[in-house]
């Protein structure tokens, strides 16, 4: 019978059943599955029972092959297990897959099935992750839908009882594991009325138990292993009853039937699709409407249970009347002769007359609308081409299909709503929360999704939200909405904010502009829109509510423009919504405080009666508007032009195949074309108070405030509003500029938080601005001409001190890291020191998600084109890659000294090569110079000039004219990575002796995936996967690392010690052999003010958290201790963080206890670190 509904998303659904099921779990994160870890480990930590009445025991692993052995192991010894996974983690899980299914062990994986890296990572859905397994000899079952996913995850986990075969059960990555969608929920009484305990029971037999001793074979030979093979083919056979009897029990519960196979559609079709996944959801809606609409008998097949694939169920499952089928995959294999499902269909068809085709849709979660739904319909019926692609253009191969019509297919009485947000703005978690409350105080359908960009925060974000009477299966973005709001006023003119709205809808803006002047501030594309048709606009200023409350630091506009939804929509009484706004703000805060709680309901109840609607003209004769934002210049290049704007212009969709890079390769430099202007206050230099320190440059996590130094000959042309000072000290009368960029900076405020000269009140050198005042005063012009002047000159400075450092142009600029980062720092000064010779290898994580995001690239080059070259492998093996890359310059090296000596010593050798590759390879053992690169540049120029000459041996030198100059190799990422993941290949890199720096971005937790524990997370601390609190010590990967006696090590905290930090970074370039630098990272899973993370370095080394020191093998002494003796508490230190505060709230009867502990660890590692620096002297 209908059970109580929830409003969830599919991650949710399916980690209920499964925490209700298991009795361990094993768990490791990855997006878009992580979620469902963190919901099993938060009700382990809860004392939530399952249906047996125990807690599930959780572990946490290394990795997904860690989590898959420990999966393994837990079943072979006789415990219900499960994990969960997507894209690469499922790959890795492969190898315990084939064992674990050959060793007849029941059990479910679950997956957000997510794309695979190839050309790039993407972290979105299709099914080229689980296609991969179709060998594994896991039963494969798929859901579409949220609701799907609470009854199929059901459904896997007692069919794996009974058939003794494991399941992989999936569904699509984002589409459905992060849908918000209201749907009925299977109660634990329920689902344990349909556990059949004889079925436990065998399996607990089977345990491995020296009181029933048993070998699981090792090894079989030629003899029998075929055999061997082959005794599993009855279970395989009767997997498909088996799910048909579970569906049918499950269904007697909730009244929802399923089948291996469902059909939908006309009873007399002639062209059905084929297909698994969300899609569906999408094309059974668009033949709905067709077939009612428009009289084609059009029908769908989805697919459920696709391994074991049933040919008798298959076939029955089609109408006797089809002519026409066309198999839809969300996956790519490249060179097959079609993709997965197809090939399943065309042989479960076999001598049947009827026409297959198989097509592609949807990879990385590329939009499959109603409209490309028809355009297949239409291809099939015109008996177009196989092997065609849909939602994309192809002018390459030609593959893709048009889409002539658009067609709106959601039914009537629903509502489209649409929320533009800057990410990390809370946009998002206030219509996670608005869609509970329409779900619990109506009874309407309701769903939510979320498209984001890749920033890691102050990216686009838009929230689809739709309500309606009947039940909702819109897949796929809105395109006509009823009610947009926009939280940016920086978005207009930048994105088509209007598109679509239907005709009297309603569009909500918040900017700092009264209700009189809102209207002037649109585009008139805008303005006409809103006249045509007859929407109403509302306008709320949030910023000037948030600042009656500064405690919240700036943030609550997401609550203020969720009350003022509420308030004009009218989907639910108000009174209602606000009632229901107050209980989600109690529960969204909780963790923070009573304080935080508090504030955020004294803003609820100023923005009531804030929001104000806007007058609109009769016409626009005489009223002002706004202009469109110039994105790219005229001179821009093709891929600025074709690619990076469209792409900013949120219209990447558009994009040809032709305008693509074949392998994934695209220029660098781009980041500084973006020019987002989202910050909402900016710093101003007020030169008369600066004291030249460079600090400020150094704190920067966006390279968005530089210093330079200007001789005086330049100046001859500077803008009247260019201020500089005299630089001290100076050479020859340069000039000393601080510049900021106000259009690429965050407004994170590290800056201001760090100048020393803020200190003094009345002598500040930086202060609050806006992007609106620095341009009226020139700044953009100023910062054009700061540009325009030679970079990287020092006059009496050097690189040796922080001021001098800070003046080389940083090759690492305006990121797309999160406002205030405590790791872009670390990544920045690597490219002020040494970027001209650098090649990055970068872990997958937070780093190469804001190194190497398409398509604008924050790594830049200097004036002459030389800059770091960077590229991502994956998590585990960065360290592999990256030592690969030394191994490659290496050789390549070689290869040239041998064939630049040959050239030489020919004596038909001309003069000038000869003397140029003589000159270059006097630089060859100290090859990182300008005087060596201006040696190399020599060669090239020389080479030039006998481009047309027939000689192998220079055209070898010629191939090879890059190496004369030797690369710095700098392997980066983060704890995750270094301590877990991907420590084995650190470990084994370190061992081998090699120039390479590794450079760990020490945050404590697993930034990327949203904030899980890693083995750098302390003793006492909160994080995802340890909401009780860490109950182990951090790793001492440093003590490690000193072990080998031949690695340079350093531990640095920029904030704490910029000079040591500095010392630290051109040690380990220096040093002939591996370096390993853990470098302290505060970050916004952290709880703290983001404006303070170098502030927070320096409490966290006071305070006797976080050591400092060097180990430097090439010194007589090698070991030396930077960090002064504590003096500030560890006790203050640890409780001003939100993420040891929340113990408070997640395990409060230990939070005492463990804080205790995590100081007694802390002066531990301290004392480990001093002892064995002693002993290494």
């Amino acid at each position: 019978m209908p059970g109580k509904t929830i409003t969830v998303d599919g991650n949710y659904a399916a980690a209920h059943i499964a925490y209700a099921l298991s009795e361990v779990s094993a768990i490791y994160p990855i997006t878009p599955s992580s979620t469902m870890g963190e919901w099993v480990d938060e009700w382990a930590s809860q004392h939530k029972k399952n249906i047996w009445g125990e807690e599930v025991r959780v572990a946490e692993m290394q990795s997904e092959a860690g989590a898959a052995g420990a999966v393994h192991g837990s079943l072979a010894a006789g415990s219900l297990t499960s994990t969960y996974t997507a894209s690469q983690g499922l790959l890795l899980m492969i190898p315990v897959m084939h064992k674990a299914a050959g060793e007849m062990l029941p059990h479910v994986i679950h997956v957000s099935a997510r794309a695979l890296a190839a050309q790039s990572l993407a972290i979105f859905g299709d099914h080229s992750d689980v296609m991969g397994c179709r060998n594994t000899g896991y039963a494969m079952l798929a859901a579409n839908s949220v609701q799907e996913e609470m009854d199929l995850a059901l459904v896997a986990h007692l069919a794996t009882y009974k058939s003794k075969v494991p399941f992989l059960q999936f569904f699509d990555g984002f589409r459905t594991s992060h849908e918000v969608h209201k749907i009925e929920e299977i109660s634990y009484e329920d689902i344990a009325k349909l556990v059949e305990p004889e079925y436990i029971e065998e399996f607990r037999k089977r345990a491995l138990r020296p009181e029933a001793p048993v070998c699981k074979v090792g090894a079989q030979n030629t003899d029998v292993y075929f055999q061997g093979r082959e005794t599993v083919n009855k279970y395989y056979d009767a997997v498909p009853d088996i799910v048909q009897e579970y569906m049918d029990k499950v269904a007697k519960v909730t009244g929802r039937q399923y089948h291996p196979f469902d059909y939908v559609g006309a009873p007399d079709a002639t062209d059905v699709i084929v297909a698994i996944g969300s899609g569906c959801e999408t094309i059974e809606e668009t033949i709905e409407y067709l077939n009612a609409k428009r009289g084609t008998k059009y029908g769908l097949v989805k697919v459920r249970l696709y391994r074991p694939f049933d040919v008798k169920r298959f076939n029955e499952a089609l109408p006797s009347s089809v002519k026409r089928i066309t198999v839809l995959d969300r996956t790519k294999e490249p060179g097959a002769i079609g993709e997965p499902l197809y090939l399943d269909v065309v042989a479960a068809l076999e001598n049947k007359d009827i026409r297959v085709i198989g097509g592609r849709y949807g990879l990385s979660s590329k939009e499959f609308t109603p409209s490309m739904v028809y355009a297949v319909y239409k291809h099939a019926e015109n008996n177009g081409f196989h092997g065609f692609t849909v939602g994309i253009e192809d002018d390459v191969t030609h593959k893709s299909l048009k889409v002539e019509e658009h067609i709106v297919t959601e039914p009537e009485g629903t509502t489209n709503c649409m929320f533009w947000g800057l990410g990390s703005d809370g946009t998002v978690g206030a219509n996670k929360n608005s869609i509970k409350i329409i779900g619990q105080y109506t009874n309407k359908d309701a769903q939510a999704y979320f498209a984001y960009d890749s920033k890691k925060s102050f990216g686009v974000t838009v929230s689809h939200l739709r309500f309606g009477d009947q039940p909702i299966k819109s897949t796929y973005l809105i395109t006509a909405p009823d009610f947009v709001s926009c939280s940016t006023h920086a978005y207009i003119g930048r994105y088509d904010l209007l598109r679509g709205i239907k005709e009297g809808g309603t569009f909500l803006l918040n900017s700092p502009w009264c209700k009189e002047e809102a209207f002037s501030h649109l585009t008139r594309e805008m303005q006409e829109t809103i006249i045509n048709k007859k929407i109403k606009f509302y306008n709320i200023d949030a910023e000037s509510l948030i600042e009656k409350q500064p405690g919240l630091r700036g943030k609550g506009a997401n609550t203020v423009m969720m009350v003022a939804y509420f308030k004009v929509s009218g989907i639910i009484p108000f009174e209602q919504a606000l009632e229901g706004m107050r209980e989600m703000t109690k529960k969204t805060f909780k963790k923070k405080g009573d304080d935080v709680v508090n504030m955020n309901l004294a803003l609820i109840d100023a923005a009531v009666d804030a929001c104000e609607e806007v007058e609109i003209p009769a016409s626009l004769d005489g009223v002002c508007a706004a202009e469109d934002v110039k994105l790219i210049s005229d001179d821009a290049s093709d891929f600025a032009k074709k690619i990076i704007e469209p792409s900013m212009r949120q219209k990447g969709d558009d994009i040809p195949v032709s305008a693509m890079s074949n392998d994934g390769v695209i220029p660098t430099g781009t980041a500084c074309l973006e020019k987002r202007g989202i910050a909402p206050r900016v710093p101003h230099w007020n030169p008369e108070n600066c004291i030249q320190c460079g600090i400020c440059a150094s704190a920067c996590p966006h390279a968005a405030i530089r210093t330079k130094l200007i001789e005086k000959d330049n100046m001859k042309d500077a803008p009247e509003s260019f201020k500089t000072i005299d630089a001290r000290p100076a050479d020859n009368g340069e000039q000393f500029r601080v510049q900021v960029y106000c259009q690429d900076c965050t407004g994170c405020g590290v800056c201001i938080d760090q100048c020393p000269a803020n200190k003094n009140p009345e002598k500040q050198a930086l202060t609050w601005s806006t992007i609106e005042k620095e341009v009226e005063v020139c700044e953009l012009v100023n910062e054009k001409f700061f540009d325009e002047l030679p970079d990287n000159v020092m006059g009496k400075n050097t690189t040796k001190t922080i001021k001098g450092a800070m003046l080389r142009k940083p090759l690492f600029e305006f990121s797309g890291a999160c406002a205030g980062c405590g790791e872009t720092p670390y990544v920045k000064l690597v490219s002020q020191l040494f970027g001209e010779n650098v090649i990055v290898a970068n872990a997958t994580g937070c780093s190469s998600i804001y190194s190497g995001t398409f398509p604008t690239i924050p790594y830049t080059t200097n004036k002459d084109g030389r800059g770091p070259a960077w590229a991502n492998s994956l998590f585990e093996d960065n360290a592999e890659f990256g030592f690969g890359m030394r191994l490659a310059v290496d050789s390549n090296r070689t290869l040239l000294r041998s064939y630049a000596q040959k050239v030489i010593e020919n004596d038909k050798t001309p003069a000038d090569i000869r003397e140029a590759l003589t000159a270059a390879l006097t630089h060859w053992d100290n090859s990182k110079t300008d005087e060596a690169v201006a040696a190399q540049d020599k060669v090239k120029e020389v080479l030039a000039k006998y481009a047309d000459v027939d000689c192998p041996d220079l055209a070898k030198v010629r191939e090879l004219q890059d190496y004369f100059t030797d690369k710095s190799i700098w392997i980066i990422g983060g704890d995750g990575w270094a301590n877990d993941i991907g420590y084995g290949g650190i470990d084994h890199v370190l061992a081998q002796n090699q120039n390479v720096n590794i450079l760990v971005l020490d945050t404590e937790v697993y930034s990327n995936t949203g904030g899980q524990a890693s083995k750098s997370t302390p003793t006492g601390a909160v994080a995802k996967f340890a909401t009780g609190g860490k109950k182990t010590y951090k790793k001492n990967m440093g003590l490690m690392s000193m072990s080998y006696g031949y690695v340079y090590v350093a531990s640095v905290a920029l904030g704490a010690d910029r000079g040591q930090t500095l010392k630290a970074f051109q040690e380990a370039e220096a040093y002939d052999g591996p370096s390993i630098i853990f470098a302290y990272a505060p970050c916004i899973a952290h709880g703290i003010d983001m404006s303070k993370t170098q502030t927070e370095q320096k409490r966290a080394v006071e305070a006797g958290y976080f050591p400092l020191y060097r180990y430097n093998p090439a010194n007589e002494v090698p070991f030396t201790w930077d960090a002064k003796d504590p003096k500030g508490s560890y006790q203050d230190f640890i409780r001003s963080e939100g993420r040891y505060k929340q113990l408070l709230k997640t395990n409060p009867e230990a939070a005492e206890a463990l804080y205790n502990q995590a100081e007694e660890d802390a002066a531990k590692r301290m004392a480990v670190y001093k002892a064995v620096g002693e002993l290494m002297k």
